[in-house]
């Protein structure tokens, strides 16, 4: 059977190679020639996240320092995000999509990449978010009632972004204490309690509990030690015991890492060399794993997890790069314009005689 999620196998013993540079220009490409095709397989077959799709496109290239109202038609992008908006605040996916959490945040995050959030209606986009809310803390996604800490995360993010974090619209309090109920024995966490621990999740809930100021709710310690455990022999992370090295996890889990004080606790050298080894030569873009086919998803995520290992601090030729918050998955330029505040831990030393 063909595997059409491999563009090439990689050669045997790459991941002991010395790894490439970070081909900026191919990347840049990329993230262009990918916004602009609308008759694809792939582009049908993600209609409905575009989205999403959107802002991973917007964060790579500001991550990379480029004019996003230059080179991303940031006025046509403004006005499709507004029309995705739906009467009661929400934003969809896409156009004719309904409204969800998930896609709000997108939505909003969108806006304040292109410099555009005075075009939003605050207290409207607010009034959704706050609609969502449960009794016990937690969040919808949407009307049909599915709870998750992903929506918690982003429905905390959102109403900071809107400036209403502390409006007493939703109760901060009760959304920071379902999150800690959905805390493991292993320190992780799940997207409801009980629900086993995964690397993306606890990114959600890390980070919601970074924005509620509440993060004596983790047991710091024990989970720092789980999430460095997923480091793969290639170098790369994965995102729960078992699992195949993911790109993606370069994000999930060093921004945890990064919120607890502790990215210092796993081999960044190596990881570098992972994502680098992850990028297309040809295409540009960045992909799982090494020899798989680039997406933008992925491509956002591999960059900001070399920014945030530091690959770009001081090296020649990135003088323009962005730094990413590892709270907010934004420029953090943008981060400090905005006012956006969170809890972070200051930087713990790897214990003696870690490995």
């Amino acid at each position: 059977m063909t595997d059409f999620s491999s563009k090439s196998n990689p050669p045997q013993g790459t991941e002991h190679a010395e790894p490439p540079s970070f081909f900026e220009e191919l990347h840049r490409q990329y993230v262009i020639r990918i916004s602009e095709q609308t008759d694809t397989f792939e582009f049908c077959m993600t209609e409905h996240l575009r989205m999403s799709g959107v802002y991973w496109g917007l964060m790579g290239m500001a991550l990379m320092g480029r004019d996003l109202r230059k080179e991303m038609g940031a006025e046509d992008l403004a006005s499709w995000v507004m029309r995705c908006q739906h009467e009661g605040g929400g934003f969809g996916g896409n156009e004719g999509h309904d409204p969800h959490i998930l896609y709000t945040l997108s939505a909003l995050q969108v806006m304040a990449l292109l410099g555009e959030l005075d075009r939003v209606d605050k207290d409207k986009v607010a009034g959704y978010v706050s609609g969502l809310q449960q009794s016990d803390g937690s969040f919808f996604g949407d009307e049909w009632g599915e709870v998750d800490t992903r929506f918690s995360y982003c429905a905390l993010s959102s109403m900071a972004i809107l400036g209403q974090l502390d409006s007493g619209k939703i109760d901060v309090k009760k959304a920071a204490e379902f999150v800690g109920r959905c805390r493991n024995f292993d320190g992780g966490f799940g997207c409801i309690p009980g629900a086993e621990s995964h690397a993306g999740q606890i990114f959600t809930c890390v980070g919601a509990l970074s924005i509620a100021r509440s993060l004596h709710l983790v047991d710091e310690g024990l989970l720092g030690w789980w999430l460095c455990e997923r480091q793969c022999d290639s170098g790369g992370l994965n995102g729960r015991p078992e699992k195949q090295a993911d790109v993606c996890y370069s994000w999930w889990i060093l921004s945890s890492l990064k919120i607890l004080g502790k990215v210092d606790w796993i081999d960044g050298a190596r990881l570098k060399g992972f994502i680098l080894r992850c990028q297309d030569s040809e295409d540009g873009g960045i992909a799982e794993r090494p020899g798989n086919l680039a997406d933008i998803f992925h491509t956002f995520f591999g960059i900001a997890g070399l920014s945030l290992l530091g690959y770009f601090d001081g090296r020649e030729g990135y003088d323009s790069f962005l730094p990413v918050d590892a709270v907010y998955a934004l420029p953090v330029p943008l981060v400090e314009q905005l006012g956006l505040k969170s809890e972070m831990r200051e930087p713990v030393p790897l214990p003696p005689g870690a490995t």
